[in-house]
């Protein structure tokens, strides 16, 4: 059986999630800051709801990324170093979260992104939580991505694109902040063919634990990332 959370419920150990289901740990509970928080420190994230009961995940093996693991391909620096692309950081968090809820997903029916994960996304970015990267031409938002960061360790929830590349600009410069403030980690969650030619990789879950202990830990605490530099040395 998988549990089920109250209000006041903690979650279950990880090593209880259900490899046949996916990671699946738990389901209810709510998705207020300080219940996402204490998920994301444990290794937990919610991955949609049933019948508005967030499903919570812990999956073993873990996709992740690091940072000097990055495939920065030929035909992408040279996207890069054409400046064809504008690249914000935390200009339009609600944009991107939309976007992302929008874009259809092979293989999915909808999207996991509902109503209530974009509120408790966005609050999060209001405590300084939650951040976007975003790719513009000519004002336009045409691609982007969002997740959390805390310590040194940052999250990836989703990402979209409405140009070729335009994903994968947002994600290089998320890569270039994240060395350059020394984050040690991006959490994949679920192995993708797009994350991993990008240099994802999975590795157990009891090493990815260890290292978000230590990353988490860390200090690089709530910030405003809209004063980043968007403008790198490609």
């Amino acid at each position: 059986m998988i549990p089920f959370l109250g209000p006041l419920d903690l979650f279950p150990p990880v090593d209880a999630a259900r490899r046949d289901m996916g990671g699946l740990l738990a389901v209810g509970g709510n998705l207020a800051p300080d219940r996402l928080l204490d998920a994301y420190r444990q290794g937990i994230f919610p991955w949609g709801t049933v019948e508005g009961h967030p499903l919570w995940y812990s999956p073993d093996p873990r996709m992740v990324l690091f940072p000097d693991e990055f495939r920065l391909t030929r035909s992408l620096r040279k996207t890069l170093r054409s400046g064809r692309f504008e690249v914000r950081f935390d200009s339009n968090f609600a944009g991107v979260i939309g976007a992302c809820a929008a874009t259809p997903r092979p293989g999915q029916d909808g999207t996991w992104i509902s109503p209530e994960m974009m509120n408790a996304y966005c609050r999060l970015h209001e405590l300084g939580w939650a951040h976007s990267v975003e790719t513009y031409d000519e004002g336009d938002l045409i691609g982007g991505l969002y997740g959390l960061a805390i310590g040194r360790m940052f999250y990836g929830e989703s990402m979209f694109s409405r140009r070729s590349d335009a994903s994968k600009v947002a994600f290089a410069h998320l890569i270039r902040h994240l060395v350059a403030h020394q984050f040690g980690m991006i959490d994949c969650q679920m192995r993708t063919e797009h994350l991993a030619s990008l240099g994802g990789r999975e590795i157990p879950r009891a090493a990815f634990l260890d290292r978000l202990q230590a990353l988490t830990g860390s200090g690089c605490e709530r910030t405003n990332w809209a004063t980043a530099p968007a403008v790198f040395d490609w």
